[in-house]
């Protein structure tokens, strides 16, 4: 067991790490809408890279001093198409006046289709801590090749070959040589570091740059990646079959559900908080089966039919594929519990407030498994926008489903050349997350560490979980304060790159939303298996109350 070090509490001040000596630019903002880069300087087919806008902006440089400002220079283009009907692929790179020498690409979101500045805080990160662009890093991010303004429906894009391949993969690569192309025509100069920062379908295009372009990257942050891209969706799909069926689970009846996980799970901790950091043992502890009504039949909200504990085992356990998918996976691992209640819990993301309906007359009543599933389904497999998913059968899609698996799933476990490149990786999972699951990050990482052996990923891969936090790394405590959940990844993985000694336990911590962003509570980030115990005495507000310990 490890107990959290005191040295771990670092300030903002210790996580603002900007190279001694920044690059001036050598050209001219303005000027680089004169650049033309070639199809032969990118390193996938296009029609080659456009500047359409070049003009110097400025940032907050500091959260906690909001007039003070940084220049950089705006770049605004586009990589054409080899198909004059697929769309370009739209990117932003952005150019501190005082370079660092190191540049950041952003991950996308959800379906993509919307431009990614790479001007936001990233995920996670600490309200005190400067963007990127601020810290001196340059920056940059892509529509992966859609817009959705543009579109019928978010997946549409989809009935583009060319258009899905750069949603895949494609456009991430495409984007990163224009980028360091633009950046040395800028400074004169190429970055000396390169590092990837997404979170879950940016998450899973970090994994994927790790696996197809491992020499492209010195760094990569991956958070709650969506790993196992086709076979969550293949999940969500059979779901909204047996809701259909009579096992929607109503608002309520998930009420009932979490009470029951809390009283069986919450104390396995050593600290009744509304946190299961005990997320896996979790999964064998508590039985849904105890809710059964009498004989199986719907009787109120106070128990569960057969058919919705078929439901919700279906959603809690694997889901066995009827022919293995990429890299030989044979399963989707399901969902933890805990969290169920909270925004962004089993009703918004599983359940819905409705039960699933086709069409979908209104999205904000039902579940986000549902959305994604009935577009996935629809564009993605059937290729028929009129195509009822109700009527879905995998068996009768099994090609298509392959070739999605074999386009866009990151569960490759060999990472040989990325570590031979001496990149470095940081994987990062949320415990209580609905949305896509922590389990598939654990599965993956047991998966290189068959592969590889611990010692070599040692040398390479860092994996963490906040216990207790949904998708988008929020989550409340009994108390009604925040689990604590912000931190500097980007630090980490900077300071990992520069230095050779990989981090090991962090510290995560909830802070007031005003400056100065003061420090409400801390908790540890254990590297998987380890996961925050509670000492029995401690202060629970504090870091240094918790041991990472196995469950």
């Amino acid at each position: 067991m490890l107990r959290l070090k005191t040295a771990l509490a670092c300030g903002a001040a210790a996580i603002l790490m900007v190279a001694a000596s920044p690059a001036r630019a050598a050209g001219n903002c303005a000027d680089l809408v004169n650049l033309k880069i070639p199809a032969s300087e990118i390193g996938l087919p296009s029609g080659g890279a456009t500047i359409t806008s070049a003009q110097m902006g400025t940032v907050p440089a500091d959260p906690l001093k909001p007039s003070a400002t940084r220049d950089y220079c705006k770049v605004q283009g586009a990589v054409l198409p080899t198909d004059l009907n697929a769309p370009p692929v739209n990117f932003e790179v952005n150019l501190p006046a005082d370079w660092n020498h190191k540049a950041v690409q952003y991950g996308g979101g959800g379906a993509n289709g919307v431009l990614i500045t790479g001007l936001a805080a990233l995920r996670d990160a600490r309200r005190d801590t400067p963007v990127p662009v601020a810290r001196g890093f340059a920056t940059w991010g892509t529509d992966a090749g859609h817009d959705n303004k543009k579109l019928p429906h978010s997946r549409a894009f989809a009935l583009n070959d060319e258009s899905l391949v750069n949603m895949a993969y494609a456009a991430y690569k495409k984007t990163h040589d224009v980028g360091v192309r633009i950046v040395r025509a800028f400074y004169d100069s190429a970055p000396a570091k390169i590092y990837f920062f997404g979170g879950s379908e940016g998450g899973r295009e970090a994994l994927m740059m790790a696996q197809r372009f491992p020499t492209d990257f010195d760094g990569i942050v991956s958070v709650v990646p969506v790993v196992n891209y086709t076979g969550g969706n293949l999940a969500r799909a059979k779901l909204v079959q047996l809701q259909q069926e009579g096992g929607w689970i109503n608002p309520a009846k998930v009420d009932l559900i979490h009470n029951a996980v809390n009283a069986a799970c919450d104390k396995l901790d050593g600290l009744e908080d509304g946190v299961i950091s005990a997320y896996e043992k979790c999964l064998s502890v508590f039985d849904v089966g105890t809710l059964r009504c009498p004989n199986g039949v719907d009787t109120g909200d106070t128990c569960l039919s057969d058919k919705q504990i078929e439901a919700d085992r279906l959603v809690h356990r694997p889901y066995v594929y009827p022919f293995a998918m990429k890299d030989g996976v044979t399963a989707f691992p399901g969902w933890t519990y805990g969290n169920e209640v909270q925004p962004g819990g089993m009703v918004d993301t599983i359940t819905g407030k409705e039960a699933p309906q086709f069409p979908i007359a209104n999205e904000k009543t039902q579940s986000v498994a549902w959305v994604n599933a009935d577009g996935f389904v629809r564009y993605f497999f059937a290729r028929d926008p009129k195509f009822n998913p109700s009527q879905f059968s995998v068996e009768k899609f099994a090609v298509r489903i392959k070739e999605i698996s074999e386009m866009f799933d990151t569960t490759d476990p060999d990472l040989s050349a990325y570590l031979a490149r001496g990149g470095k990786l940081i994987l990062k999972g949320n415990g209580a997350d609905y949305q896509r699951s922590v389990l598939q990050e654990i599965d993956y990482y047991k998966s290189v560490v068959a592969r590889m052996g611990q010692d070599r990923v040692d040398q390479f891969m860092r994996f963490y979980v906040t216990p207790g936090v949904n998708h988008p790394g929020n989550g409340v405590m009994r108390d009604g304060k925040a689990v604590p959940a912000k931190v500097d990844l980007l630090g980490a993985l900077d300071a990992w790159v520069d230095s050779g000694k990989g981090p090991d336990t962090l510290m995560q911590v909830s802070q007031q939303e005003q400056a100065p962003f003061a420090t409400i509570a801390s908790r540890p980030m254990c590297r998987y298996p380890l996961s925050p115990r509670y000492d029995g005495h401690g202060d629970p507000s504090q870091a240094a109350s918790f041991i990472c310990a196995k469950q």
